[in-house]
């Protein structure tokens, strides 16, 4: 691991130090789990923006959504 200096307002890391504290971890175990969820989230996202792009550009054909229905099996009440 590296050491880096990140600048916060006094009311973030206020913020920040409860927030270690409550989660019985240090200043940066919560900043580094804090920025891995977000990068992870920020990941997702472009994936989703890439898939909501295909499908715009080669949208599903009917015929395409009636072989799932030929093939799904569906439980009886």
């Amino acid at each position: 691991m590296q050491t880096i200096q990140v600048v916060l307002d006094e009311g973030l890391l206020k913020a920040t130090d409860a927030a270690a504290r409550k989660q019985k971890v240090n200043r940066s175990a919560l900043i580094r789990n804090a920025l891995e969820k977000h990068l992870k989230e920020l990941k997702e996202l472009e994936l989703e923006a890439r898939d909501r792009a295909g499908y715009l550009k080669q949208p599903q054909q009917k015929e395409d959504i009636q072989v799932w229905d030929e093939v799904a099996v569906w439980p009886e009440d």
